[in-house]
């Protein structure tokens, strides 16, 4: 029995993708399950899975574009049952190809440095005999490994065409530095309070809630409580107008295996620490699983991203449009500040928040970030109504 794999539909509105990796090649056998190809299409990747066991016969070549519900690839059942009935024959006559040297010959190959492969065997079933090995020696001269200096070295490079995903977003980028006023704004905050936050209450809230206490909750309710002070920052242009959101979606930036995802958080100023942090761990698997869907994607008003992640100290976050801003967090350092007229060490983050000058002014940009740093080092007056009575009742425990 043949089946037809179609190219089903990652998401509304789009009809063609396009086949950017075959994880099989045309004769291979594949398990019900199995994931055989990825998919691109302008907003995600998606992963095809065998339907059945079979043999497989590949139809779209890696790089061709295909219409949604058209013919991917063929698995053929009845090839790999008769392919399972021939392997015991096939695996009986394999030692022939096998090259075995004698033990003679194998301590002349070894001494002479004499590749296996340069040599036909005239023995019984294509043994090497030492024979064979005396006469390659006075016909053919090897490099030994002392005079390896004197091979010459081959320098290589690969070309590879960027997937459709990586296409769109390249136009993008460039889309937002020619179309957009994009500035940048710089502050840092002193991480001290969040720090002694986490290390009291982590552990209490991870065995309630299941999940960590970590520092998105904090910077995410910051970012709220920032948009509804300016909210120029939460808004929009279309056309010849401007798009107040009266709501923060707020998108956060996870490094999956198939690059950066942007899934949003829904209405951000309705969830409480728990909530933010368990909606972030459940985006963030299925990021990591490939499950990740555009839906999940699409209609963020706001975005933060956290290069401190992978080392960085201080970047110029690219802005997500249609948005008009981008928060970026980086990573935490100890450095030496003045407090109250004495230097200490402290933990330092720098922020940064790339904005369109088109529809936000300094003074709203500038502000912003004054405030996230507000709530940052002073969560308990900002996030947690203003007692230490009340963290235990902010945080659920």
């Amino acid at each position: 029995m043949t089946i037809e794999v179609k190219v089903p539909s990652p998401g509304e509105s789009i009809t063609e993708v396009e086949v950017s990796t075959w994880m099989v090649k045309n004769g291979d056998s594949v398990f019900k399950g199995q994931t055989i190809a990825e998919i691109d299409s302008d907003k995600a990747t998606l992963e095809i899975s065998a339907e059945e066991n079979g043999i497989i016969t590949l139809m779209a070549k890696k790089g061709e574009k295909i219409r949604v519900g058209d013919v991917l690839c063929i698995i053929d059942t009845y090839q790999e049952d008769n392919k399972k009935t021939n392997k015991n024959k096939m695996e009986k006559n394999d030692f022939k190809n096998i090259k075995i040297p004698s033990p003679a010959s194998k301590k002349i190959l070894k001494e002479k440095n004499i590749p296996i492969e340069s040599i036909k065997g005239t023995g019984k079933h294509g043994r090497i005999t030492k024979a064979d090995c005396i006469f390659l020696e006075t016909k053919t001269s090897f490099p030994s490994m002392e005079n390896t200096n004197k091979i010459p070295v081959y320098r290589s490079k690969t070309v590879t065409r960027l997937s459709s995903l990586r296409r769109k977003l390249s136009e993008r980028l460039v889309f937002i530095k020619n179309e957009t006023a994009t500035l940048t704004t710089f502050n840092e905050v002193d991480m001290k309070e969040i720090f002694l936050i986490r290390k009291k209450y982590k552990e209490i809230f991870k065995d309630k809630h299941g999940v960590n206490l970590g520092f998105m909750s904090f910077f995410t309710l910051s970012c709220v409580r920032a948009l509804q002070q300016y909210p120029d920052v939460n808004a929009m242009i279309s056309g010849e107008e401007k798009i107040n959101f009266e709501y923060c979606d707020i998108s956060i930036a996870i490094s999956g295996p198939k690059g950066l995802m942007v899934p949003v958080i829904r209405n951000a100023e309705h969830l409480s620490f728990r909530g933010i942090e368990q909606e972030i761990n459940r985006l963030s698997t299925r990021v990591h699983n490939g499950n990740i869907s555009i839906d999940e994607m699409i209609g963020g008003t706001f975005t933060i991203t956290n290069g401190g992640i992978f080392g960085s100290m201080l970047s110029t976050p690219i802005i997500n449009p249609p948005q008009s801003a981008i928060l970026g967090m980086h990573k935490v350092m100890e450095k030496p500040v003045v407090i109250n007229g004495t230097i200490e060490i402290r933990p330092m983050m720098y922020l940064a928040l790339s904005y369109d000058h088109r529809i936000i002014d300094g003074r709203e940009s500038v502000g912003f970030l004054v405030s996230v740093k507000e709530s940052i080092e002073n969560p308990i007056k900002f996030l947690m109504g203003g007692c230490d009575k009340n963290i235990s009742k902010i945080l659920e425990l």
